[in-house]
């Protein structure tokens, strides 16, 4: 018989990483859009004519929250986080598609998150009214230690079940939700400006939000990208409030 391969040493980290894998996506599909109302069928030698009109429009279908026509777009990104990020995106559901990599198909690979020493660990006040502060050397200490520790137990033991031939879609229930997924996640800009508007915070912000850390980085990774494509919408969107329209 031959030997069973070694179980993989696990990986740990405190990063997120996000890609733009592709889009169609620009101010002039929100122009296009809002402009048929009134002009009918145009061309984008109409949409060019006057930036400055152009710029004014956009911003007023955002201040007084005509969303429509910033759906006429499409952007999809690949997204490699820990499972318990991809939870908290599983609820923006109105303007979203999601796949996810699964556990019933292939073997999980042991990366794990473990916070970052800059990231904040202690709860301070009561829920809906607390704050996040920095930790001690001995919380960040006994944090890392405890999550490696126990993440390498659960590995151990997944593998343990897969190579006694129990199959992965029941093996993987033993794996926690620190363990790094891949998705693709697509959107379109008003559905990222709802996420954004939720997901992360911001010194222009009407509404404040009080997002996970872990998920606001992927929303900033996302955010990076939106703005370079949709600077016009973007801008209208930090002007407003960063309220979604």
């Amino acid at each position: 018989m031959p030997d069973q391969a070694p179980t993989p040493e696990p990986v740990f980290r405190s990063d997120v990483t996000v890609e733009l894998v592709k889009h169609s996506a620009s101010d002039a599909d929100a122009l296009f859009a809002a402009r048929v109302s009134t002009l009918g069928e145009q061309s984008l030698d109409e949409l060019n004519k006057d930036p400055e009109r152009s710029k004014g429009l956009i911003n007023y279908l955002i201040r007084d929250r005509h969303g429509s026509p910033f759906e006429h777009n499409s952007m999809t990104f690949f997204i490699n986080a820990p499972i318990f990020v991809f939870r908290e995106f599983m609820r923006h559901r109105a303007g979203w598609s999601y796949n996810e990599e699964s556990g019933r198909y292939r073997e999980l690979q042991p990366v794990f998150y473990i916070p970052g020493p800059d990231r904040k660990l202690v709860q301070d006040g009561k829920p809906g009214r607390y704050r996040f502060v920095d930790g001690t050397p001995e919380q960040h200490r006994i944090t890392q230690e405890a999550m490696r520790m126990s993440y390498s137990i659960a590995y151990g033991v997944y593998q343990e079940m897969l190579a006694k031939g129990v199959a992965r879609e029941v093996a993987r229930s033993v794996l926690p939700v620190g363990l790094y997924s891949s998705a693709y996640a697509t959107c379109n800009a008003r559905s990222l400006m709802h996420f954004l508007g939720l997901r992360t915070q911001h010194e222009l912000a009407k509404v404040p939000s009080f997002p996970q850390r872990e998920i606001e980085m992927v929303g900033e990774k996302m955010e990076a990208e939106w703005a370079r494509l949709m600077p016009l919408t973007y801008a209208a969107f930090n002007a407003n409030g960063r309220v979604a329209p």
